[in-house]
């Protein structure tokens, strides 16, 4: 099992890599969805970087040392930075299986915290994972999908 302080370095470079993801798509987004998903990418950019510092400001409490490049962010992610070819409906599907992903290190990473009796790591890890699946339940119902969200390919999923 992965070492907290590699749980909270994989979880920086996520959302490092995702902001800027959700930035290309809140400039690039187009169609009759434009004005509320143009704000909701804002939102959630906004979002991501207030877990970015979070993540890192928790890290350096435990005597880490937070990932801070972008080379760093790309080797560490499981996201993708965003291919540039999306539609509006593939950005949101993609957000939501993005969250969803983090969703599940996540819950990971509680695991691993709470083993090692770093509850204050539990309950950062978990109150960033109730918004993400709350945001990936309404992603996914705003591309009109229903249900439980289908499994991630093993292609994107990688292990630190």
């Amino acid at each position: 099992m992965a070492s907290i302080h590699e749980i909270l370095n994989r979880q920086i470079a996520n959302f490092s890599v995702l902001y800027v993801k959700l930035h290309h798509y809140h400039w690039y987004v187009k169609g009759a969805s434009f004005y509320t998903l143009h704000a909701k990418f804002e939102e959630l950019y906004n979002e991501a970087a207030g877990y970015v510092d979070e993540l890192a400001e928790r890290l350096l409490a435990l005597g880490g040392r937070p990932v801070s490049r972008m080379a760093e962010y790309l080797k560490l992610a499981a996201i993708r930075e965003a291919s540039g070819t999306e539609d509006a409906n593939a950005m949101v599907l993609t957000i939501a299986e993005d969250f969803r992903m983090i969703s599940a290190e996540l819950a990971d990473g509680i695991r691993a915290a709470e083993q090692e009796g770093d509850a204050s790591t539990a309950d950062l890890l978990t109150g960033i994972r109730t918004s993400l699946d709350k945001h990936a339940w309404m992603l996914r119902a705003f591309a009109g999908q229903t249900g439980a969200p289908a499994a991630a390919p093993d292609a994107r999923v990688r292990t630190v």
